[in-house]
């Protein structure tokens, strides 16, 4: 008897730079979530290739590298639900990860992975998955994750739930990120963390954040996103304890960075700009050189423009074929984008 022959699909997902928000808030129904806003980032991503072979044993399925354990979990999952709904017994298959995110910084390797895998097994079947199905098996795979599945939109994301809380408005402001990595940008492990319990109180002060992050998001204000971004860093570190975290806020403030965001589960870390505001390579320049000077290292300069186009109401029904998280690339510029370069070099 011959064999079927093998179907091919590959997928991609992008990365993140850490959080401007994370804490505990309130759903529509009023209960307590965890939840966070994460900072995107373009340029760096993973990339899966998975060759399906219909016929075998849906636990014969291969990974490489091979300690990828919770992408073969979503391989796994995501077989699982594409047959289902193809009407076809799951098989095994070859999974090939590749992708260049440092692992360990808190830029959501491990979740790039995990989508980029859903999205291979999905396209060797050719089903499209929307982002909530996605999102539903990644939270399965990993137990909580990052929404790398989403399109560009900033929201407020129950990661340990794999569900939207609130989009916050139509893309963030301008700001011009200049990165770094604390702690030498030694991995942070975050199961060793102790689990941190909240009040009424902090409830309170996350959804005062949240309230002004949703502010700064409609009006465009860069510098109310950095007091956001800062205020929430700062909570951060009750758990995290960067020794040089007052180090990088007091360069911050000397330079005119209208604040700071850290990675709530990592190292890396950012100093935010308006590119507005005068003298902007200037302070790009100087928040570097004392970055350098401090023994932090400087890793790179990204941005959040050039904005994307208008796109359906949240949440979508399929997935957006042309967005960044499938094509890794920046949207056409607008006429009113401005014209700086939508990510600068590695530093």
């Amino acid at each position: 008897m011959i064999a079927p022959p093998a179907r091919r699909g590959t997928g991609h997902a992008p990365c993140h730079h850490g959080e401007i928000l994370q804490g505990v808030f309130l759903d529509a129904t009023g209960r307590r979530c965890a939840g966070l806003v994460t900072l995107p980032m373009t340029g760096m991503g993973s990339r899966a290739e998975f060759t399906r072979r219909p016929g075998t044993p849906p636990e014969r399925l291969t990974v490489l590298p091979g300690d990828r354990t919770k992408a073969a979990r979503a391989a796994a999952l995501t077989v699982a639900e594409c047959a289902r709904r193809r009407r076809e017994p799951p098989c095994g298959g070859e999974l090939r990860l590749t992708g260049d995110i440092p692992v360990g910084l808190g830029m959501g390797s491990s979740t790039s992975d995990v989508i980029a895998v859903v999205r291979a097994v999905a396209d060797s079947y050719g089903v499209r998955l929307a982002p909530g199905t996605v999102a539903r098996l990644a939270v399965r795979a990993e137990l909580a994750c990052d929404p790398l599945m989403l399109d560009a939109r900033p929201a407020l994301f129950a990661q340990r739930e794999g569900r939207v809380l609130e989009v916050l408005g139509p893309r963030l402001p301008p700001l011009v990120v200049v990165g770094c990595a604390l702690g030498g940008g030694a991995p942070v492990d975050t199961l060793a963390l102790p689990v941190r319990t909240y009040d009424e109180g902090d409830v309170r002060a996350f959804e005062r954040l949240r309230a002004l992050l949703r502010r700064a998001v409609a009006t465009g204000d860069a510098a109310l996103l950095g007091q956001v971004a800062s205020a929430s860093a700062r909570r951060g570190q009750q758990l995290l304890r960067h020794p040089e975290f007052d180090t990088l806020t007091g360069i911050g403030r000397r330079l005119g960075a209208v604040g700071v965001q850290i990675a709530h589960s990592g190292a890396v870390a950012g100093l935010l700009l308006d590119p507005a505001a005068p003298g902007l390579r200037h302070r790009i320049r100087g928040c570097v050189r004392a970055l350098d000077s401090n023994g932090i290292a400087a890793t790179r300069v990204f941005t959040t423009f050039p904005p994307v186009p208008p796109v359906p109401p949240f949440p979508t029904t399929q997935e957006f074929p042309s967005g960044p998280a499938h094509c890794g690339g920046h949207r056409p510029a607008r006429p009113d984008t401005p014209r700086r370069p939508a990510r600068l070099p590695a530093l």
